[in-house]
């Protein structure tokens, strides 16, 4: 009778340890199954070059064709599940990129598959995957990133363009390179870049560094290029447009330094049209995008 009673006792002291050392449940089922996946799934790295003028930015809006939205369209068909693509920049409408880095995961028995031939069968044709490869999971395309790099377009003639209107600013006035020139190099450095954000957003930290800004040209081609560690909200096209002000004779070049002192808005320029910009570059440890 003892001994079957003990029996009994040390059955279920197992059972109370049993049930305190697993999830039981649906729940307890849900949160394994999460946690085994996400081990068992590889990130997918996307180097992806579009054109956005039919685009409303990179990302994903409810009823409105974005570049994330198509992409996640894509991967949909092909592993039948909505999966999140998360990218290093989240440009703007009509923004154009030459060479995004863009992630996703999936599981690990299809990471082999050919991303770029898959994605670029489904993909409309102004939408380009031109590399994709299996990365670590720390990887993240933003947070990971050190420096991006943009360029601004400008077409610098009389007559306009029947084949860059969506691809350049076009501009017939004169402008003066050589005062465009000056203003650029004076973004180099550490600043406060409050002045160049086109509208107050939740970020706090309006510090950016900048270490390349110039201003070339060849004919009638004018090219804005900026390398900084982060962007502020339309920076880069409020720089740009700037400059095309200095050019233009209504702000002086050497006025750049007190307008990132002011950190008011008021005191820039105009904020550049969205179809001269285009991301040109993103950065990482021992990796670049733009080759």
């Amino acid at each position: 009778m003892e001994e079957a009673f003990s029996a009994r006792c040390r059955a279920h002291v197992l059972c109370v340890r049993s049930a305190r050392q697993r999830p039981c449940g649906l729940a307890g089922r849900a949160f394994l199954n999460s946690h085994r996946s996400f081990h068992e799934q590889q990130q997918i790295r996307l180097v992806v070059e579009y054109d956005g003028t039919r685009y409303h930015g990179w990302q994903a809006q409810p009823r409105v064709p974005t570049i994330q939205g198509v992409i996640e369209d894509s991967l949909q068909q092909i592993i039948q599940q909505r999966t999140l693509v998360t990218a290093a920049g989240r440009t703007d409408a009509g923004v154009h990129a030459v060479a995004q880095v863009a992630s996703f995961r999936v599981g690990a028995a299809r990471s082999h598959r050919d991303w770029r031939y898959v994605l670029n069968r489904l993909l409309p044709s102004d939408i380009s995957v031109r590399s994709a490869e299996r990365v670590g999971n720390d990887f993240h395309p933003r947070f990971s990133a050190k420096t991006k790099r943009y360029e601004y377009r400008i077409l610098h003639r009389h007559e306009r363009s029947g084949l860059a209107w969506n691809r350049a600013w076009h501009i017939w006035r004169n402008l003066s390179v050589q005062d465009m020139q000056e203003a650029a190099r004076k973004f180099c450095g550490t600043h406060d870049f409050t002045s160049f954000r086109c509208m107050p957003t939740q970020t706090q930290d309006t510090l950016c560094t900048v270490v390349c800004c110039e201003v070339t040209h060849d004919n009638a081609d004018i090219v804005f290029t900026v390398e900084a560690n982060r962007f502020l909200k339309q920076m880069v096209r409020v720089m740009a447009g700037t400059c095309v002000d200095v050019g233009a004779g209504k702000i002086p070049a050497s006025s750049i330094s007190d307008i990132l002192e002011a950190r008011d808005r008021c005191q820039a320029g105009r904020t550049a049209p969205p179809h001269g910009l285009y991301l040109m570059n993103v950065t990482y440890d021992g990796w670049c995008s733009g080759g």
